[in-house]
C-alpha cells in the first residue's frame, strides 16, 4: 500500500478540533485535540514504545488528539488510495487499550456531536455512558456530514464489526 505522507487535517477535523471539548470534571469528553497532526518522526517514536517493537514505524496512523493518560486518537491509514478522511478513527490506550471507534470521519463528528470522545467509545463494550449531544460538535457534523447522523452507541457498534480485527492486528506487532 501505499501512503502519502500528507499531515494536513481535513477541513472537517480541522472545524471538529477548533471547537472547545468539554470535560466537564470527569463527566464530559476526555480529549485534547491537537492542532496538527503529531509528525511522522513522532508517530513512529510513539508506535514502537507503544508496542515494543522497534522494526514497526507509524506510517499506518495520523495521531490527532490524545485522553488525559496519553491514549492517542488517530486515523488507520488501512484503505488503500482511500483519502484520511475515509479512513477509521482508533483509539490506542496509555493501558494497551485498543479499538476502532468510528468508520471514517464522518462517524467520528458525530460521535463527538453525541458527547462521546475516542476514550470512551473505546472503553469496555456495554459500559455505561450517557448521551450528552453538544450543539457546536453538532453543528460541525451537520456541516460535513449530515447523512451519517446517528447516535454514539451505533457510531461504535458499526466500527466494531466492520474492523473486528483491529485489536489481534495490532498485539500480532507487540514485542
Amino acid at each position: 500500500m501505499t501512503l502519502t505522507d500528507d499531515r494536513q487535517f481535513p477541513a472537517a477535523l480541522a472545524a471538529a478540533m477548533a471547537v472547545p471539548i468539554d470535560y466537564a470534571d470527569g463527566d464530559g469528553i476526555d480529549f485534547e485535540p491537537y492542532e496538527a497532526f503529531l509528525s511522522a518522526e513522532d508517530t513512529t517514536d510513539w508506535f514502537r514504545a507503544w508496542t515494543g517493537n522497534n522494526e514497526l514505524d507509524g506510517d499506518a496512523f495520523r495521531v490527532f488528539g490524545q485522553d488525559g493518560t496519553g491514549g492517542y486518537a488517530a486515523f488507520w491509514l488501512v484503505r488503500p488510495g482511500l483519502p484520511t478522511a475515509e479512513q477509521p478513527v482508533v483509539f490506542l490506550g496509555s493501558e494497551g487499550e485498543t479499538a476502532v471507534v468510528a468508520r471514517d470521519l464522518g462517524d467520528f463528528l458525530w460521535l463527538l456531536a453525541d458527547g462521546c470522545g475516542p476514550y470512551e467509545a473505546a472503553a469496555p463494550y456495554g459500559a455505561e455512558w450517557t448521551s450528552r449531544p453538544d450543539d457546536a460538535l453538532t453543528a460541525v457534523a451537520e456541516r460535513f456530514a449530515p447523512d451519517a447522523r446517528r447516535p454514539a452507541g451505533a457510531v461504535i457498534e458499526l466500527a466494531a464489526e466492520e474492523f473486528p480485527d483491529f485489536e489481534d492486528t495490532v498485539m500480532d506487532l507487540c514485542r
